[in-house]
């Protein structure tokens, strides 16, 4: 009974951080370019086991792979991975509207000098003529639209160029680069629609728009978001019914160990 406790205890944690990641998919259904998460889980049986043989090799070793002794029961979160979809691409002929269909990120700057990675968005230009990515961050390579550039167009590939409104004709600026990884999912979200890379991430491939394993830059579109609403709300009803039952065996045990504990020879 008290083993019933710790595995309904377990399973209410983690479909409670499971609707948790349901309801902020749902909440940002409809951010452009979001990239909904999901849960996966781990049974702690398996995880014992794995760790018991890891003691019985390892004398000295005490705590199984989760924290929990060997042997132990019930299930955790083994991670909530973000998953890169592709979203439907959304026309708004804006010019500094764009979006990467296919693979691939920019590569902006953070005001420490850390890197972070965008799947796009709406740019923005700041007093010196730079382009920002749409939190405000400068894009690497950084690309200046010069005084009187009218008309900027971006092209497939990824270069820049502007109107000149002087001489009428077109100036190229630069080129946007793009950056792929090894294991995508394993990028951790930021705000502003940012990525940080990490260990499981790999670094980052640098790249071109076109090249094979790179997307293709797509100006006057934005990327919708790629949470499908119907299976949000399947995925949080079957979480909600999956908490209520572990709930449920918390109060059955719960009555089993005081109708115990009221035995009288």
């Amino acid at each position: 009974m008290l083993n019933a406790l710790h595995i309904a205890a377990t399973g209410m944690a983690a479909q409670q951080l499971n609707v948790e990641t349901i309801s902020n998919n749902l909440a940002n259904m409809n951010t452009p370019g979001f990239k909904r998460s999901r849960v996966d889980f781990a049974s702690l049986v398996n995880q014992g086991a794995e760790a018991g043989s890891m003691e019985r090799s390892t004398p000295g070793l005490r705590q199984g792979l989760t924290g929990h002794r060997s042997g132990g029961v019930g299930v955790s979160v083994a991670s909530v991975k973000t998953l890169f979809d592709p979203g439907e691409p959304k026309r708004t002929d804006r010019p500094h509207d764009l979006m990467i269909d296919g693979d691939g990120f920019l590569e902006v700057t953070m005001p420490d000098g850390s890197r972070a990675f965008s799947r796009g968005g709406s740019l923005k230009l700041d007093a010196d003529g730079a382009l920002l990515s749409q939190g405000g961050f400068p894009l690497k390579p950084p690309i200046f639209i010069p005084e009187g550039g009218q008309t900027m167009t971006i092209a497939a590939d990824g270069s820049i160029s502007v109107r000149s409104s002087a001489r009428g004709h077109r100036i190229e600026l630069g080129q946007l680069h793009l950056v792929r990884f090894g294991n995508v999912s394993a990028l951790e979200p930021m705000a502003d629609g940012l990525y940080q890379s990490n260990e499981a991430s790999g670094d980052a491939i640098a790249g071109q728009p076109g090249e094979v394993g790179f997307g293709t830059i797509k100006q006057g579109h934005v990327e919708a978001s790629n949470v499908r609403l119907v299976d949000e709300y399947v995925g949080l009803m079957l979480a909600q019914r999956a908490y209520e039952a572990s709930a449920k065996v918390v109060q059955a045990s719960d009555e089993m160990l005081a109708m115990a504990n009221n035995l009288r020879k």
